[in-house]
């Protein structure tokens, strides 16, 4: 392989490096999930670049892995078969925004912060809140979503169309500006939730949204988790228009008090969001009120000035350090799954039940809008016993969401973590995801090992 780096270093120049702290940066996982460093890392500018990286790949077998902000949870962007991480973070510009057609065209390595920033003047925003502030190729690959979702959907919805390259060099578009088409194959979003196996992101058209003029936010505990999750689906089924709904247990509430400086009640809590007009805000706000009230909730709390829904917010975004917090010197197998509405109560209420006869600490949150909530398992790194339980409570997670007619994950994806997951919910159509892995790259040269099925390269 010493000719590929030795080209890669002539292409790049000092924007590739094969030095130990680079490569080590390029090994770092959120969670649980780890694997090797990488063998080099390139960091492209254009297309061009990524096109001429790839050829080069290409001619030498040498695999291939995207990177953005480094913030996805099964390790998506993990060098699990060596090769080189192509990272993004030059790539950041905004290269067209068409406020009359509520659009942009960005490139993959701006993060959705930094994009909202820009469009603060256009009146417009993108909606799509993960929590992290991630890169939007990485949320395009991975398919993300987030607080905003029960509202304004996912990724899939929000990405109108792709370039990106595929594991020999070819530079494709998918999608267009339009509305919509009945052109063909939808080949944006077959690459929306692909995870890098089969091309690089290197531009996002995207649909934006226009900021909403009243905002509204609260939080209000409840005695028990039946309750919060009742009022949820009585919410969503009642067609209050939510932009966000989200739910935390007991444990998680406690280590986002310690972290954040809060005083909730220690009780399990929805924190909730409106948008619309001033009229339509202060309607929805009162209908949910009632629905609340209706279902046993305490300690109501609104939060209506911006840095007071800013605080609420932040505090929910850094729930998972705060988990993390609560039990000094341990890590997280963090798991979500998303099912029917009308199985929420059910599947939360025996997770929970799971976990506190495991004896491992591990909060319940997510946006429970959708269906979807997570689990943080936290465990000593030390413990194989530990470890395993764990594992063994995020497969049983998983196998009830697909008995209740559901999915093992609603938004951390697949990447390595979930992949032993895929054929239970699947079954004959996972081979044809590696029918199609295998005809856009035989080599098997794109993020090996993740998502499909293995296959040895032709």
């Amino acid at each position: 392989m010493s000719d590929a780096h030795s080209e890669l270093s002539a292409l790049m120049g000092p924007r590739y490096s094969r030095s130990a702290a680079d490569r080590d940066a390029h090994a770092q996982s959120e969670t649980h999930v780890s694997a090797g460093p990488p063998e080099g890392v390139a960091w492209p500018e254009t297309t061009e670049e990524v096109a001429a990286i790839l050829r080069i790949c290409h001619a030498h077998r040498l695999p291939v892995v995207g990177w953005g902000a480094g913030t996805s949870l099964e390790g998506h962007a993990l060098a699990l078969h060596g090769g080189i991480s192509v990272d993004f973070t030059r790539m950041t510009r905004i290269v067209e925004l068409r406020p009359e057609d509520m659009l942009v065209r960005v490139q993959p390595g701006i993060t959705r912060e930094d994009l909202n920033r820009e469009l603060r003047a256009t009146g417009l925003f993108f909606p799509v809140d993960p929590g992290a502030n991630a890169t939007l190729g990485g949320m395009a690959a991975t398919r993300a979503s987030g607080t905003t979702a029960v509202r304004y959907g996912t990724m899939r919805q929000a990405v109108l169309g792709l370039e990106a390259v595929l594991a020999d060099g070819t530079v494709i578009r998918t999608g267009s500006a339009a509305p919509k088409s009945s052109a063909g194959y939808d080949l944006t979003a077959l690459l929306v939730g692909s995870e890098g196996t089969l091309a690089l992101i290197t531009e996002l058209t995207l649909r934006l949204h226009g900021q909403p003029e009243a905002v509204s936010a609260a939080v209000c505990g409840f005695a028990d988790m039946a309750g919060a999750v009742d009022c949820v689906i009585e919410t969503i089924q009642s067609g209050i228009p939510m932009a966000r709904i989200e739910f935390l247990d007991t444990t998680a509430v406690a280590a986002c008090n310690a972290h954040a400086g809060q005083d909730l009640p220690a009780m399990p809590h929805l924190m909730v969001e409106f948008h619309g007009s001033a009229a339509g805000v202060a309607e929805q706000a009162q209908r949910f009120g009632e629905i609340a009230a209706s279902q046993g909730s305490a300690g109501f709390r609104w939060a209506e000035k911006t840095e007071d829904r800013n605080a609420l917010w932040k505090m929910r975004h850094n729930a998972y350090p705060a988990c993390l917090a609560s039990r000094p010197g341990a890590t997280a197998i963090v798991t979500d799954v998303c099912v029917p509405i009308s199985r929420l109560a059910e599947a939360v209420e025996d997770t929970r039940a799971d976990i506190a006869a495991s004896g491992l600490p591990g909060p319940i949150l997510g946006h429970v809008g959708d269906g979807n909530f997570h689990a943080i398992l936290l465990i000593d790194p030390a413990s194989a016993g530990e470890r395993a339980t764990a594992k063994a409570l995020a497969a049983r997670m998983a196998e009830r969401a697909l008995r209740l007619g559901g999915t093992i994950t609603g938004e951390h994806g697949i990447g390595m973590g979930k992949l032993d997951y895929m054929p239970a919910e699947h079954g004959p159509a996972w081979a044809v995801m590696g029918a199609v892995k295998r005809a856009l790259d035989p080599l098997n040269l794109m993020n090996p090992g993740k998502l499909v099925p293995p296959h040895d390269p032709v």
